[in-house]
Order: structure tokens, then sequence, then C-alpha cells
């Protein structure tokens, strides 16, 4: 063999050599970009009952009627019924915060905030969730109509709109129908701000709610 002739065989292996390199560090990149520590993971928020106050106690039930309020599991209206959480920044246009989420829907989680509300008025002698065939003497049908941050305005506003449908079970009908509109100020322009916003927005509606019908006659 010439020594002066290139050696191909050495200089293929070479080449193929410089080549898996530069593949494997392709698909390192490529693994890298799908990874899921590649992205933040969400964070997961909820709907809560405010604390109780020092000492209370809630009402024995002795001034409250004989009548026991059923309540079907809440609904909510296409767009809010996911755990996603909604905000807007332009009219009819609902967009969703990509790292923040809430831990259930949040007709999921009002249900139980709806019934310690109602329980703490007294006005009725039992307060059920129930989506069976539990009996009561009223009903009481709610579907979340919206529950968003708005940054159409500056600082941003919470707005949670809750429709309630009253009915009594043995008449089967419809006693009263009322929506419960709350807006609350947040106190920060991120997600955060939103969800304290939003718990404070819920609150008040319930109290309201609970008022409303702790006010129907009995």
């Amino acid at each position: 063999m010439n020594p002066n002739q290139p050696n191909h065989p050495t200089r293929a292996r070479t080449l193929c050599r410089r080549l898996a390199a530069g593949l494997a560090l392709l698909a390192l990149g490529a693994c890298s970009a799908l990874s899921p520590g590649a992205r933040p993971p969400p964070a997961f928020y909820a709907l809560e009952a405010p604390p109780a106050p020092a000492g209370a106690v809630l009402p024995s039930g002795s001034n409250a009627s004989t009548r026991t309020l059923i309540i079907n599991p809440p609904q909510a209206a296409a767009g809010f019924d996911s755990p996603r959480i909604i905000y807007v920044r332009e009219p009819h246009r609902l967009d969703y915060f990509a790292h923040s989420e809430w831990v259930e829907p949040p007709a999921r989680m009002l249900g139980p905030l709806m019934v310690a509300a109602i329980e703490r008025t007294g006005a009725f002698r039992a307060v059920v969730l129930t989506a069976g065939a539990a009996t009561g003497e009223w009903r009481l049908d709610t579907e979340i109509i919206r529950l968003q941050q708005d940054f159409q305005t500056t600082p941003s506003r919470v707005r949670f709109t809750l429709r309630a449908t009253l009915v009594d079970e043995g008449t089967r009908r419809v006693i009263a129908v009322r929506e419960f509109d709350s807006s609350i100020t947040a106190t920060r322009d991120d997600p955060y701000g939103g969800v304290v916003a939003a718990n404070r927005a819920v609150q008040g509606a319930l109290a309201d709610l609970s008022l409303f019908l702790s006010e129907r006659p009995q």
C-alpha cells in the first residue's frame, strides 16, 4: 500500500464518530426541550371558606324552620367548567393562565362552601348537598355564570356571578330566581392576586345568597 495514499477506512470511521457525536448532541438538546423540567410546574389554588371567628358557635337550629334545603351540586357555564383559571384582556375573549390552576373545577369546590355559609344562618333544619335521592322541602340549583380576573382595568378585578334557583320540591314550583354578583379589586395583577380576590368575591356572593334564603317566608 502506498503510504502517501489516504486511508479511506480510517477517514470514514472518523467521520462516522463525528456524525454520531453531533446526532447525540442534537438528541440531548431535543430531550432537554421536551423534558418536564424545561417548564415550571403548575401552581394549584383553592376556593376556601373564611376562618370562623374565635369563639363562634353555629346556630342550634331552635329558631330554624322545619324545612330541609337540598342543594344540587353547582354547575358552571361553558368555559368555566374546568380547573383552568380564567382571565380577560378584551371583551368576549377568555384566556387561561399557563402555569396556574384550581385544584378542582370551581363548581366542585363551591358546593361545600355553600352548605357551610347557609348552615351558619340557622334558617333551615338541615342543609344537604347531594345529587342523589335525598328529599327535602326546598331545592337549590346554582350555576356559576363567570369567575374571571379582568385586566381591562388597572388594577385588575375579579368578578364572580352565581345564578340561584329555589324550587319547592312538593309542588315543583320555582319560588325565586336570582343572580348574585360580586366584584373585588385584586391587590396584585398576577394569578395569586386574582385567587385571593376570587376567594373574597365568592365569600361575598355566598353571604348574599345565605341572607336571601334566610329571608324567604318559612
